[in-house]
């Protein structure tokens, strides 16, 4: 019996032995500032045992098995497996931005990047650094594949329009832009520096916003301050210069003249010029007006954080000239954030965000007929800048059009000033409760405050100019004074309360399951304050005039009996997600939405819309788990109705918002009448995305994304054109709103990215996407089956359509067929008005022997086929290079900055005219006489393809010995240049031209280009 029991002991002891258990203590840092991490979630793997590390980043675990593995999590930080060896065990996270554990905003909650299942790009901050946009926008051209960013001007502070995945509306097709869960409209108010990180939601996993999410999500999260950390600085600044792209190369004065004789003496008239030897060069207009122009910007930030709490403080100032006008295009924006976070209990927290921004903006008139560029192209180059007595010279009388003048006399004279000041705040509180229950509630607002003057001087451009506000010269120095201030103020509001509920849970350390519940309310007014007119301004700068000093003024919102609130939009809404999870391999998620909208009617009010998307990772799978090629693989696919309202306010009943005139008592009074045209009927423009998509990583050092996508809108909010007979055409009246439309885009998007370290002084990385874009309307709902928009010349058809079949905004005129070279020619073609040898030859389409309408047809569109985008960048030793390039193929522009009168300027290219047969089969012959060479057919429409070095920027940091002399953790200056080079076909300024809209879009009437921009700058954090 005592052999017995000294055997078992003996084995008890020997089992012990050989299963030895220690107690584990150790801290947890960040592997690059050494700070300790508070809250990182240790877990042995494969069991629910675990702890978290407390506020020095501390940890302790008993009885782990020597050989046991334990998993490091931390929010933002690359998860990491360390096998147990002994007691003492410290570990070092890292944040990898390219990691597939990177934690991604996707709509009221995050994923890991390898769990999401929907079609989701991310830009972080360093990328937006190493740009250096003036608006955020800036940042994603070229670097996310699916968005498109064109420029509405190049004007300081002039909006960016997005698209994602297309033109889906002929109405609003801008995307939902969210601020640390705030809705901003206008990205010009957003320090581009305040940016931690921008995620993209381009399928149907935006539908979790609903409504608002119809055209694309673009979630923005901006810095904040970490728990257990000091305090940390960051200056960054900039100057610099900007010059113009590019400079339309024009007719100088010898040759204009000739030129003018020409077209004259065809037309057997006299000619205008009988001496054109003393002319010489005469006056470069674009040179007048183009300057250099500066640039600076300045913006410090500061974060902070406790055992409970985090602090984050940030403020920035930027000041733009404009490379046409310089001050008088000036733009400045002043912006403060501060946000904060605590732990008021335990297991309660509060977060908030607040951001003021101030923002000053001076303009010229652009991108028109009659603007300051269309000027500089179209004043005859033999007129000097001034006259002999030292004022501005006058455009010719006869011959250029009556909104001709000198660009420079009417720069001087643009006074006008906008200011806006805006407020936006997002607060919250999250409590935990029970096991993986959470309950959140979210208020946010934005107020902006908007406030405009300008000044119209006395001046005098000339006989008959249609911008005189007198009528003679001599008026300038008599007693009545003819100039004008006007003055006014609007108030736009708005507010989003969310209320949510989530539950958390994995079962079986594989069943991971998030359940939220959620509702929404928003309301968006816009409010006229005051609308003031003044006459006879006593002043002559903007600041020294008023309305108050005025001789006279009137009130506009009372002559007008127009309502003080001129828009009021809310929407309600509903909304269930499921997410599932199964041991990271397959991935599920579900939205369904209730959303209901002030502008339908109560037939319509509400819709349902639901969205879903899978993923299967399977790189997790037994037969690919030990691929030393395959470093991950997953495949998803998305589907969904997304609901869109963006019409404005109270289209389904009759308002009062007309301007009615009657006359009582022989006099003539001011009152209201019908306004648009209502319909009841109105209901939801309903998207359906489809996408199919694939993420892959090869040799954990190449990521692939490609993704199949089909965007199709049905029911689209229209106006389409009614007889006027309805009153659609009286002041304040128009056509109602109605659903009448469909539009497909599908497309392929591809991205790959190759990161490498070659050696501890030498890394570099590569990025490129590409996107191709189908875009074709189904139906067209109206008794034509054609809406039109855009303009061309003066008094033309408009030149855009959107009609099924074709793309929308698509160019509708006359196909050319080279140039009529003899009469014999002209005498053989179907007739064609005025047409005579060296005359453009229309093609007869319909073949009914005559040059009609008829014959228009299909001659471009301005969406591209192809979008791409190249990141290089490299770090040797201290030195860092960065190069970013995008490319926009496919699409046409029309060229619609020539006047076309008898005597305004050309471009040098009608130096290639036709002047006989056989000399040209591509450009007419100038003449004064009738004929159809200005009627819009090809010849105006060009390919708009183009490829541009949108950054280049060599920095340099001190070495970090030399930085620890001196307090410093960062010190870094660079060189950087923007807009550098741009290869195109196109004879514009800037083929990025486009004023945004649907119908009408890509017609370049002088665009203002994107300048070119030289900097300086330095970054440096303590």
């Amino acid at each position: 019996m005592r052999k017995q029991i000294t055997f078992l002991l003996l084995l008890f002891i020997g089992f012990c032995a050989t299963a030895q258990t220690v107690n584990i203590k150790g801290v947890v840092k960040d592997a690059a500032t050494g700070d300790p991490l508070p809250g990182v979630s240790v877990i042995l793997k494969g069991t629910s045992k675990g702890t978290n590390t407390d506020f020095d980043g501390n940890y302790s675990l008993t009885n782990i098995d020597k050989g046991a593995i334990l998993v490091f999590r931390y929010l933002g930080y690359a998860e990491k497996e360390v096998t147990v060896t002994s007691s003492n065990l410290n570990v070092s996270l890292t944040v990898e931005s390219e990691s597939l554990d990177e934690i991604v905003v996707v709509g009221y909650g995050a994923q890991r990047k390898k769990e999401i299942t929907g079609a989701v790009a991310v830009v972080s901050s360093e990328e937006i650094q190493n740009l250096k946009p003036t608006r955020i926008e800036q940042a994603l051209q070229g670097q996310v594949a699916g968005v498109n960013i064109t420029s509405s001007s190049g004007a300081p502070g002039a909006a960016l329009n997005i698209r994602i995945r297309g033109i889906s509306t002929n109405g609003n097709n801008n995307p939902l832009i969210l601020v640390d869960g705030n809705v901003i409209e206008d990205l010009s108010v957003i320090n581009p520096s305040d940016i931690e990180s921008m995620n993209v939601l381009k399928d149907a996993s935006a539908g979790i916003y609903g409504v608002r999410g119809a055209n694309g999500v673009i979630i923005i999260t901006t810095k904040s301050g970490r728990k257990n950390t000091e305090f940390k600085y960051n200056l960054n600044a900039y100057a610099g210069f900007q010059r113009t792209t590019r400079s339309i190369s024009l007719l100088n004065a010898t040759e204009y003249a000739l030129l003018a004789n020409e077209a004259f003496a065809a037309n057997a008239e006299s000619l205008p010029f009988s001496n054109i030897s003393g002319l010489g060069v005469g006056t470069d207009w674009q040179d007048e007006v183009f300057k250099d122009a500066a640039i600076s910007s300045i913006d410090f930030n500061a974060t902070k954080g406790t055992e409970k709490s985090t602090y984050s403080f940030g403020a920035s100032h930027l000041d733009q000239d404009g490379i046409v006008g310089g001050s008088k295009a000036n733009f400045n924006r002043t912006t403060a954030k501060f946000n904060f976070s605590t732990d008021i209990l335990k297991k309660l927290k509060f977060t908030s965000s607040s951001i003021y921004t101030n923002t000053n903006r001076r303009g010229l008139p652009e991108n028109a007929l009659g603007s300051v560029l269309f000027n500089a192209l179209n004043m005859p180059s033999n007129i000097s800048v001034r006259d002999a007595n030292g004022d501005y010279s006058f455009a010719p009388n006869t011959g250029v059009g009556i909104e001709v003048v000198n660009p420079l006399a009417q720069t001087e004279n643009a006074y006008n000033r906008t200011w806006v000041n805006k407020f936006a705040g997002s607060y919250g509180l999250n409590y935990s409760f029970l096991d993986g229950f959470s309950a959140e509630s979210r208020i946010q607002f934005n107020h902006a405050s908007v406030k405009t003057k300008s000044y119209s001087p006395e001046v005098y451009y000339g006989s008959g100019k249609v911008f005189n506000t007198v009528s003679a010269l001599a008026d300038l120095t008599d007693a009545n004074n003819t100039s004008s201030v006007f003055e006014s103020e609007q108030t736009y509001k708005d507010y989003t309360f969310d209320a949510l509920l989530k539950y958390e849970k994995t079962f079986n350390d594989v069943h991971d399951v998030k359940v939220l519940l959620g509702t929404s309310v928003f309301r968006s007014q816009g409010i006229n304050e005051s609308n003031l007119l003044g006459f006879g301004a006593n002043g002559n700068t903007l600041e020294s005039v008023s309305v108050a000093g005025s001789d006279t003024s009137q009130d506009n919102l009372a002559l007008s009996n127009q309502p003080r609130r001129f828009f009021d939009s809310r929407l309600l809404s509903y909304f269930a997600r499921l997410q599932y999870n199964y041991d990271g391999k397959y991935l599920m998620s579900a939205v369904i939405r209730r959303d209901g909208s002030s502008n339908f009617g109560p037939k319509n009010k509400f819709g349902y819309f639901p969205t879903a998307s899978v993923g299967w990772v399977a790189s997790k799978e037994k037969f690919l788990e030990d691929s030393s090629v395959l470093s991950f693989l997953k495949l998803r696919a998305s589907y969904g109705v997304i609901g869109n309202d963006r019409i404005s306010s109270f289209g389904f009943v009759s308002t009062l918002s007309g301007e009615g005139e009657y006359v009582f008592n022989n006099q003539l009074q001011f009152g209201t009448a019908l306004g648009a045209i209502s319909n009841p009927e109105i209901k939801w423009e309903k998207q359906i995305p489809l996408d199919i998509g694939v993420d892959l990583e090869l040799f954990n050092k190449i990521n692939i994304t490609a993704d199949y996508f089909n965007k199709r809108t049905e029911d689209l909010l229209l106006n389409p054109e009614v007889s006027g007979i309805l009153g659609a055409s009286a002041p304040g009246s128009g056509s109602p709103i109605v659903n009448a439309g469909t539009v497909e885009n599908k497309g392929f998007e591809f991205s790959i990215g190759y990161k490498e370290t070659i050696s501890d002084d030498f890394n570099f990385g590569i990025k490129y996407n590409f996107t191709t874009l189908e875009n074709e309307v189904l139906f067209v709902g109206n008794e034509s089956g054609v809406l039109f928009g855009g303009s061309f010349g003066v008094g033309q058809d408009p030149p855009s359509r959107m009609e099924a079949g074709m793309p929308i905004g698509y160019f509708y005129g006359y196909q050319t067929d080279g140039i009529f070279q003899t009469q014999a020619e002209v005498d053989a073609h179907a007739t064609q008005t005025n047409a005579n040898p060296g005359d453009l030859r229309f093609r007869d389409i319909n073949n009914d022997g005559e040059i009609t309408n008829e014959d228009k047809t299909y001659i471009g569109d301005p969406i591209a086929d192809v979008t791409m985008g190249l990141n290089f960048s490299f770090d040797y030793k201290n030195f860092d290079f960065n190069m970013y390039a995008f490319a926009s193929l496919g699409n046409e522009i029309v060229r619609n900055f020539e006047r076309n009168l008898p005597l305004t300027n050309r471009p040098r290219y009608y130096l290639d005219r036709w002047t006989g047969a056989g000399t040209s089969n591509t450009f007419p012959r100038v003449t004064t006489g009738a004929n159809s060479n200005a009627l819009f057919s090809d010849f105006f429409v060009e390919d708009g393809s183009f490829v541009r070095l949108q950054n280049i920027q060599l920095g340099y940091s001190l070495d970090q010995k030399i930085l620890e002399q001196v307090g410093l953790s960062k010190f870094r200056f660079y060189v950087s240049a923007n807009n550098l080079v741009t290869l195109t076909k196109y004879r514009g300024y800037d083929p990025t031209t486009s004023n945004g809209a649907p119908i009408g879009g890509g017609i370049d009437q002088g665009f203002y280009p994107t300048p070119k921009t030289f900097l300086v700058g330095l970054n440096v954090n303590f």
